[in-house]
């Protein structure tokens, strides 16, 4: 059993406590949490709550047990992998448009985490864990294009701090709906839980993580843009949500734009192209670029 206890921030009072739990604790769904509380295995303030719909104030203490969890064991893939580059330490992989990073509910195969493991076999770091070996940051299922991946621990720990201090360069290419107001420019906001939906990220006033995201037009059409996005910090969705909050949500994103995409999208419309970091071996600058997937260019020769 697994021991733990959060405090109840503002932005949760008055919430149900089986709806707060999710948040706080996330990796367990609602109903998860509503039979632990039923279980008897839930204190609000040192007094057992047994139902679900109790009401929290702000400053809550709640405690809890939690089962120690258990890791299903992910088998190596023959999945075909686009590799971008590939040394001892390291390898920037291309990833498609639909596939998954690492294990998840619903997505236990099929990952790009499998078909690392066949590939590296086993040669992965391990700082992450079981479900995620070699995984550093990742991009979303739907997201395409360059994604590294660490073959130990030297150099996962390296390429974490490049990603802290915001040294890693990152240019994503995206198309969204309408037309920016600039030709350029810099979003900066808080990023943090959308108070209206916790399973999406939003712009906050307050309690979120600093984000910013640096934009570039390189072509308009009839209804969209075509446009470069240069990552200075690298929040969960940072792009999805800088771009809905500008106006101008990413074609096909079916999480951050009330608009229906013409041409029949699997998710938005967003490729990782560039990454650029230092090796950490070698000391040399790493700089890879990966081509467009083809719904993507498809897209640019048929929009008008």
């Amino acid at each position: 059993m697994i021991r733990s206890e959060c405090v109840i921030p503002e932005d949760l009072e008055e919430e149900r406590l089986d709806k707060a739990m999710p948040v706080l604790i996330g990796e367990h769904s609602r109903t998860f949490f509503q039979k632990l509380i039923r279980d008897g295995q839930v204190q609000v303030n040192g007094k057992e709550i047994t139902k679900p719909g109790f009401v929290l104030h702000g400053e809550d203490r709640v405690s809890f047990v939690l089962p120690e969890p258990v890791t299903p064991e992910i088998e190596p893939e023959n999945i075909p992998l686009d590799i971008l580059y590939e040394d001892d330490d390291l390898l920037i992989v291309n990833k498609p448009k639909g596939m998954v990073v690492h294990p998840a509910a619903g997505h236990a195969k099929g990952t790009l985490v499998g078909a690392l493991m066949y590939h590296c076999k086993g040669q992965l770091s391990g700082i992450n864990g079981v479900l995620r070996p070699g995984i550093v940051h990742r991009i979303d299922k739907d997201t395409t294009g360059s994604l590294v991946v660490c073959k130990n621990d030297f150099t996962h720990n390296a390429i974490a701090e490049q990603l802290r201090d915001h040294s890693i360069e990152r240019i994503y290419l995206a198309i969204c709906h309408g037309h920016l107001p600039a030709s350029e420019g810099t979003v900066e906001t808080q990023i943090g839980r959308d108070p209206k939906d916790r399973k999406k990220m939003a712009v906050v006033s307050s309690g979120g993580k600093r984000a910013v995201t640096h934009y570039r037009v390189l072509k308009t059409f009839r209804d969209t843009s075509y446009v470069a996005c240069i990552l200075e910090t690298g929040r969960t969705h940072q792009i999805r949500v800088h771009m809905a909050y500008l106006g101008h949500p990413l074609l096909g994103d079916e999480v951050y734009s009330h608009q229906k995409s013409p041409y029949h999208l699997q998710g938005q419309c967003l490729h990782a192209m560039r990454l650029g970091f230092i090796h950490p071996r070698t000391g040399e600058r790493i700089c890879v670029d990966a081509p467009l997937p083809d719904y993507f260019q498809h897209l640019l020769e048929i929009m008008p």
